[in-house]
């Protein structure tokens, strides 16, 4: 045996420090063990966490810091992070029932039922007398069968029934990829789209690297019409693998969908209809087999014609909205709108109706069917677009444009008979009055709003007015008319 002089000096100053550095560790992972302990009674678990991963790298043998650390993961639903620090803990001491129970839980619930099966049958045998590796343990061979009946079921195309089966399973397994992407397939089948979605984004998280789910979640919001969603699920993919071929194809598709969707909006909101137009034919050109991004462009098309005043064409497209959609109270109105322009104010406020009984507590309904309904009593009594033959969104350089045409056709001084120089005179009255209004921006305004400022009735209420209150007539201004034409 040596004796301390027999020990170089080098030898004996490292031994020296090793024997220092290992007090050093020891005291810092009881240190770090206590910290995790107080800070998990205060709910505090990722900060339990950290001091979890410091005593573990402070004393790899201990089985104390794993079994802690894998309670704190579980309880942070990280089961995939808690399962290798149990299998650790069970290397380390293999008849640790706490750890091989919980590591035996988390296999049920993975659906990994053989493995689990041994968990429970091992701690059974340690402790004969442990009820609830009993209980878990007689859970196993039914859920077995559940399964397995599931999987006929989905095989032979009874989709509900494996539903039911494998719904029954997932309570107990809820974190087995295998049982929900299973049961995702049935509600595809079934056509309930947003199940599946529900079911298989969970297993994004329960595999490594799942592209594969990451591409079925973007194709069915991209089904369901849903672009930004299905953009942001295949960037996910393309997270995990850059080159995955599936995943980029439909990456650029709908990027560039997303882009037209987004332009076509911006479009309508800054009133740049036919640029709007424009970016909803080219959605439609791109997709042409989804109804739902069918409807959306269609709908562009609907609401920005309708504004630009391209009425035919509005309410051609408004029909083919309504017609996939007859509950869309925005493309009713747009078409009511569109109806107005072209002066069949019967059916705008039809239309304006059949929105009221979809929602009536719009806004824009309420408005848009008070005020179809005033002009649709205006029109049975006087248009003046209709006197001067002009569209309802014709600027003031038409308006007077058709006031001079029309002026000069009426001008009773071109009449020599008696009777059509009475008729000819009332044209003018009513061409004069519809130039007043409609290049009278504040009286313009009333008129397409069913108002008429110029009817008598509404002077009596609005405090009078120049025409037809004050008995207006242009041969009879002190007999010495004079035809004339003013452009200001």
């Amino acid at each position: 045996m040596l004796g301390s002089s027999d020990i170089p000096p080098l030898v004996a100053l490292v031994f020296s420090i090793t024997l220092k550095l290992s007090g050093a560790l020891g005291d810092n992972v009881e240190e770090h063990l206590e910290m995790g302990k107080t800070l998990l009674a205060q709910g505090k678990l990722t900060d339990a966490l950290s001091h979890y991963h410091a005593a573990v790298e402070g004393d790899p043998s201990n089985y104390l810091t794993y079994y802690k650390r894998a309670t704190v993961f579980l309880a942070l639903g990280k089961s995939r992070s808690a399962q290798p620090d149990l299998d650790r803990v069970l290397e380390l001491k293999p008849n640790f029932n706490a750890a091989r129970m919980q590591r035996g839980n988390v296999l049920l619930k993975q659906g990994q039922l053989d493995e689990a099966k041994d968990d429970y049958t091992t701690v059974l045998k340690f402790d004969p007398n442990h009820s609830q590796a009993q209980k878990q343990l007689d859970l196993i061979d039914p859920l077995k069968a559940e399964i397995s009946e599931a999987k006929a079921r989905y095989k032979s195309g009874d989709h509900q029934a494996a539903i039911d089966h494998l719904t029954k399973a997932i309570e107990v397994c809820p974190w087995s990829p295998e049982l929900k992407e299973i049961r995702s397939e049935c509600y595809i089948a079934l056509g309930d789209l947003l199940k599946a979605i529900h079911d298989i984004r969970p297993t994004t998280k329960l595999r490594n690297d799942n592209t594969a789910a990451f591409l079925k979640l973007s194709l069915l919001h991209y089904q369901l019409g849903e672009a930004d969603d299905s953009l942001s699920q295949i960037r996910e993919c393309l997270k995990l693998d850059p080159d995955h071929k599936d995943c980029f194809q439909h990456y650029k598709k709908v990027k560039k969908l997303v882009k037209l969707i987004n332009a076509a909006q911006e479009q309508a909101n800054s009133q740049s209809y036919e640029e709007c137009i424009q970016k909803a034919n080219q959605i439609l050109e791109m997709e042409n087999k989804n109804q739902q991004f069918i409807l959306k462009g269609k709908s562009f098309l609907c609401h920005c014609n309708s504004k630009a005043g391209f009425e035919k064409e509005a309410i051609k497209k408004c029909s083919e909205v309504l017609t996939i959609d007859s509950n869309n109270v925005d493309a009713y109105c747009d078409r009511a709108e569109a109806y107005i322009k072209a002066t069949q104010y019967n059916d705008a406020v039809n239309d304006y109706q059949q929105a009221q009984n979809i929602d009536s507590e719009s806004h824009r309904v309420q408005e848009g069917l008070e005020k179809a309904k005033k002009i649709l009593k205006q029109s049975k009594r006087r248009d003046y677009y209709k006197i001067l033959g002009v569209r309802r969104n014709a600027d003031k350089r038409t308006i007077l444009r058709a006031y001079r045409k029309l002026a000069v056709k009426w001008h009773p001084d071109k009449y020599d008979n008696e009777e059509d120089k009475k008729n000819a005179q009332q044209h003018f009255i009513d061409i004069a009055a519809a130039k007043e209004v409609l290049t009278n921006p504040e009286k313009r305004q009333k008129f397409d709003h069913g108002e008429d400022p110029l009817d008598p009735e509404n002077q009596n209420e609005h405090g009078g007015g120049p025409f037809w209150h004050q008995g207006f007539n242009p041969f009879e201004s002190g007999g010495g008319f004079q035809f004339k034409f003013h452009f200001n």
